[in-house]
């Protein structure tokens, strides 16, 4: 048997249950989970806002382990065969078909409607199809990436869904050489954001958020300047940013916050002709006002919404770390590990902003 902690419903506390060691099929893949992390979309995943989620679930999407068990011939994107002992992650997203309109024509395969999600979209009762959990079933067709030498587990997971879904946002956002950037929000996408920005030839990076703990790690990682979000009021903040931009207003703003009320601040501090990239909002948390002349329209403002992402971003993430892993040190985003026993307190430390990144390690004992 296999300990996982579940999520049977949302607003339920999670309960560490035994399910049964899976029997590989042809092409599937065994990992015993070195670590899987917690984000704020586990804490969505709890209080409900994701629709279409099979609850019970087992959360934990973006995960590294080691390969214990292979059946047939899996092998990585260049093709060589996986081996037994390896250190691994793996693409969250499975079950993208590669045929409709979307992922043909659109090239936009996270709007795929046959899109799967280990963590979110696979119910427990499928199988060990989370990170939660002391090993991960990966069923045939999963996008196996071993973690470069440069790369120990602790950067990667350090760095989580964060990463590839800030190479989303900042494909996206089209950064180009000289720019000043704002980003709001200094979670975990926010922080890999302003790390991303940096390497894209953004020459000031201000990143709006908190609690304090979060806006050193900012500062750590090289933005120019943080600004307090207990600190400031709204107002205070847009006028902050125009004081810092000569009365312009940002050239690319990134909203990585997951409040809506940020959208309403993000118009108003990014310059006429600018871009403004919408990526925290994941779930549905409520609506806002504006006025689409004033906001929009005179501004000239271009409004791009960035959904999730792909394989190419997660790729593209890895290569990141193994190039400049030393130099931002992911790893140091990490404020503490819990076991499964614990991950109800995860949840909630995550909730209540008192992490920076927070990680299952299902090998600790609570």
């Amino acid at each position: 048997m296999v300990k996982a902690a579940v999520m049977p419903a949302p607003n339920v506390p999670l309960e560490v249950r035994d399910l049964p060691r899976p029997t590989l099929e042809e092409g599937a893949v065994l990992l015993r989970t070195v670590f899987s992390e917690v984000c704020g979309t586990d804490v969505h995943l709890h209080h409900g806002h994701l629709a279409g989620v099979p609850y019970p679930i087992i959360p934990g999407h973006v995960n590294v382990g080691e390969i214990v068990e292979i059946r047939g011939r899996p092998v990585d994107l260049d093709d060589v065969p996986l081996r037994v002992g390896q250190i691994v992650t793996f693409l969250d997203v499975h079950e993208t078909c590669g045929h409709c309109w979307f992922c043909t024509v659109a090239k936009a395969s996270t709007r795929c409607p046959h899109r799967r999600v280990y963590g979110i979209t696979y119910s427990a009762n499928e199988g060990l199809l989370g990170g939660w959990a002391e090993m991960i079933y990966l069923k045939p067709g999963v996008k196996v990436l071993p973690l470069p030498e440069t790369v120990p587990p602790e950067r990667f997971i350090g760095a989580g869904c964060g990463l590839p879904t800030a190479v989303h946002a900042i494909e996206r956002a089209e950064i180009t050489l000289g720019d000043t950037v704002v980003i709001q929000g200094s979670g975990p996408v926010g922080l890999s954001a302003a790390i991303l920005a940096q390497l894209c030839g953004a020459t000031e990076v201000i990143v709006i958020g908190g609690p304090a703990k979060r806006l050193n790690e900012a500062r750590r990682i090289g933005a120019d300047v943080t600004i307090d979000i207990e600190q400031e009021s709204p107002q205070e903040r847009i006028a902050h940013v125009l004081e810092l931009t000569k009365g312009r207003g940002a050239d690319v703003t990134i909203e990585a916050s997951g409040n809506p009320s940020a959208v309403n601040e993000g118009f108003a501090m990014t310059r006429d002709a600018g871009r403004y990239v919408i990526v925290g909002q994941y779930t549905d948390l409520g609506d806002i006002r504006m006025n689409p002349h004033l906001d929009i329209n005179r501004k000239h403002l271009e409004v791009r919404g960035s959904w999730g992402s792909d394989f190419s971003h997660f790729w593209r993430g890895l290569r990141v770390l193994a190039k400049h892993g030393e130099r931002f040190q992911w790893e140091r985003f990490i404020t503490r590990s819990y076991a499964l026993e614990e991950a109800n307190q995860a949840l909630d430390d995550v909730e209540h902003y008192r992490t920076v990144k927070a990680l299952i390690d299902p090998n600790k004992r609570g």
